[in-house]
């Protein structure tokens, strides 16, 4: 299927221009998915694939770089409020489903990383308004390992005051343990527009409330849920994503677990994989981009760990080499912990997802 893909600048309410992107079939969408990315990560390149796979599907597929990101005026990476980037979405996001064209079309979130919690938070605003969310490694919650004490987030919150912009939290190198696929590997660590430095005080201490917030408030979460996670992910934790598969409020939700893969799902892994991933993200869409769906049930068989046994998953874990590459990138954070749902030492975060 033919596919158009569009760039403009919008201003949001604090003057600042934020860059958006789309990608949509040549005949009318059968329904809008809206992407929130990981933090340091843009839309036009980096999500490219997304929005293009699933506008072939038939979906209209619309971007925004967050404030000081990618193409998106402001500080480099600089986070001076987590509600800022939820506002910036979910204004943008609504003003185009008023779009005439638009407006009779079913509207599904789409997060990834620290993008699964801008989705949660844009649905939390008016939670009637989507019709489900697909979350891929979402932050939305602190391991019980690793939540700093009071003490020690008391001091940092003085800090921020002070030094607010400095990139002083210490941080290892997550996309040699994202990406899995090296040539992948190597055209992220090539993109320019995709931050790479230290996360600055602040943006490291929004990021630490955002989480501990919503783990506080799993329960309110409403929408139909498809929640995606790599076994193998050593940058978030898998755990994370099962709590909020548990604790969610929706009656529709289904969690994926998908044995040997890494955390960038949809961007990291052997093409063979990335296609199973993206089967089941559109499966699940189509069940449910019709405006008039209605009534989710919870069915009895949501939790799915995709697994060779099972016949559905990747070609992971399948050679002796694979499952040293696997034992070598587990042993690579062997000593660190979870934070935000990320893996590091105990107020670290990683730099680019």
């Amino acid at each position: 299927m033919e596919v158009k893909y569009q760039e403009e600048y919008v201003r949001n309410s604090r003057g600042l221009q934020l860059f958006t992107c789309k990608w949509v079939p040549v005949s009318s969408p059968r329904a809008l998915v809206f992407l929130c990315h990981g933090y340091g990560m843009e839309c036009s390149s980096f999500m490219r694939g997304v929005g293009i796979k699933l506008a072939r599907a038939g979906y209209g597929v619309i971007g925004i770089d967050y404030e000081g990101h990618g193409r998106s005026k402001g500080p480099r990476c600089y986070i001076k409020k987590f509600e800022y980037i939820v506002n910036d979405c979910s204004d943008f996001f609504k003003s185009v489903c008023a779009q005439e064209e638009y407006k009779e079309k079913a509207r599904f979130l789409y997060g990834e990383s620290m993008g699964g919690a801008v989705a949660l938070l844009v649905h939390k605003r008016d939670p009637s308004f989507w019709n489900g969310a697909v979350l891929l490694a979402p932050m939305c919650k602190i391991s019980e390992k690793v939540k700093p004490h009071p003490v020690v987030v008391n001091i940092l919150t003085k800090m921020e005051e002070i030094i607010p912009k400095w990139k002083i939290v210490p941080v290892k190198d997550v996309i040699d343990s994202a990406f899995k696929d090296p040539v992948k590997r190597e055209e992220v660590r090539n993109n320019k527009l995709i931050y790479q430095n230290k996360p600055r005080l602040k943006t490291a201490l929004e990021m630490l409330r955002t989480s501990m917030s919503l783990e506080d408030s799993l329960s309110e979460v409403t929408l139909p849920l498809l929640i995606l996670h790599g076994e193998a992910d050593i940058v978030t934790d898998p755990g994370v994503s099962r709590a909020l598969y548990e604790q969610a409020g929706s009656q529709d939700k289904t969690f994926k677990l998908y044995a040997g893969m890494w955390h960038a799902l949809t961007s990291g892994e052997p093409d063979d994989n990335i296609e199973i991933v993206f089967a089941d993200i559109i499966t699940w869409l189509d069940k449910r981009a019709s405006c008039d769906h209605i009534g989710y049930t919870k069915t009895q068989d949501q939790n799915h760990i995709q697994s060779p046994a099972l016949g559905h998953a990747s070609r992971a874990l399948t050679t002796a080499a694979e499952q040293e590459q696997l034992q070598a990138h587990r042993q690579g954070s062997s000593s660190g912990k979870y934070l935000c749902g990320w893996r590091g030492r105990r107020m670290h975060h990683h730099s680019s997802m």
